[in-house]
């Protein structure tokens, strides 16, 4: 890689030019990484449902055109100047949040919301000179939640790249740099099950399942999974849950429903649909006294929670996380190594995988409903 330092590097990226269209695989230049910034030759990446989202446009501001993708892995190819820790040739996670090390939030033990570096979806420059390191012909190509995998190469600030260990596997570790790591956080960081503790999981995708894996690796004695698709549950039982409840099976609500399931309330609770009915249902259905219920999942903008005070009262807590409140430099290391170890177990998560020039099937899987996690291999 030392023969393209400081240059700019052609490669193929997957280029979004409309909301909901299919990506097409163009050429383009990647400039060099400035101060504070590295350039990653990524190796694997994965399609997550918030790139999906934001490719739709539905419900946000439109920025096209654009290099999606958020979930991967790859190696430093060079680093800009200012950046200390790492270095050509590091195995690293890019990840769609940062830690500055600098800031109120990165030096509290408590939060992970770093003021520099805290996701931005409306932006598509890099932020230390608001310009794009990608174009084509001369014409910028936006980036995506500061990432942009969906490239051979990309350009990151530094601050949000965690190195990590070189044995591992960056085919099965890329699905850590965002939605496994905020779900099994959402369990094992925020919602912290009690060894033998009950635990409800609202809805069963790829995070859920990964907020059910941190319930099993707590030594949660129950874990529930709530779901609106019964289609999902057998393959849920692979993450640990042991029972499940369809909200439309019954003509109770699920949170009591679920309270006469446990004797009361589920022990804790992780909500990870972005659904506002779910979200109160999941703080609802924990016990009074000691029920923690943690929203992971990303409502819509003009949604609003309303339980009654006394749920509040009566010493039910609800919470919410960021990315599994893990600090992405000084943490994911240690997530990696939980599987480097055989505790954590990501090959579950892993159903698809396809070459880069048939990214548009990762989409397809996702939009049916038939992924959890779609592997896209770049170097094909």
């Amino acid at each position: 890689m030392a023969s393209t330092v400081g240059k700019v590097i052609k490669c193929k990226a997957a280029v979004a030019w409309e909301a909901g269209k299919p990506l097409v695989i163009e050429e383009v230049e990647v400039a060099p990484p400035q101060a504070m910034e590295v350039r990653i030759k990524i190796l694997f990446t994965s399609l997550c449902h918030t790139d999906v989202y934001f490719w739709e446009a539905k419900g946000q501001n439109p920025v096209f055109p654009r290099i999606f993708g958020h979930e991967a892995g790859g190696i430093v190819e060079s680093v800009g100047e200012g950046v200390t820790e790492l270095a050509p040739g590091d195995h690293v996670l890019p990840v769609f949040t940062g830690e500055c090390k600098e800031c109120a939030h990165c030096k509290s033990a408590e939060s992970n919301m770093c003021d520099l570096l805290r996701i931005n979806t409306d932006r598509g420059v890099m932020i230390g000179d608001g310009q794009s390191r990608f174009s084509i012909n001369g014409k910028p190509i936006f980036h995506f939640v500061g990432t942009s995998t969906f490239s051979e190469y990309t350009v990151i600030h530094e601050g949000c790249v965690a190195k990590i260990n070189p044995a591992a596997p960056l085919d099965k570790v890329c699905v850590l740099s965002c939605g496994i790591s905020t779900g099994l956080g959402a369990t094992i960081n925020v919602a912290k099950p009690p060894k033998g503790s009950t635990v409800a999981i609202f809805g069963l995708g790829a995070v859920g399942l990964a907020a059910a894996e941190g319930a099993r690796l707590a030594g949660a004695s129950r874990i529930i999974g709530v779901d609106l698709n019964s289609d999902r549950f057998e393959a849920a039982r692979k993450f640990g849950c042991t029972e499940f409840v369809n909200p439309k099976e019954h003509t109770k609500p699920v949170q009591q429903v679920l309270a006469e399931m446990t004797n009361g309330g589920v022990d804790r609770s992780v909500e990870c649909t972005g659904n506002i009915n779910a979200m109160i249902q999941a703080f609802e259905c924990v016990h009074d006294g000691w029920g923690v219920a943690v929203l992971v999942g990303v409502p819509h903008k003009d949604a609003e929670f309303k339980t009654h005070p006394m749920n509040f009262l009566n010493e039910r807590t609800l919470r919410g996380t960021f990315f599994g409140n893990y600090k992405p430099r000084t943490d994911l290391p240690s997530v990696v190594e939980k599987y480097m170890s055989g505790e954590l177990e990501l090959d579950k998560f892993i159903t698809h995988s396809v070459p880069f020039s048939e990214i548009n099937t990762a989409f397809d899987l996702m939009l049916k409903g038939e992924s959890l996690r779609c592997i896209i291999r770049m170097d094909e």
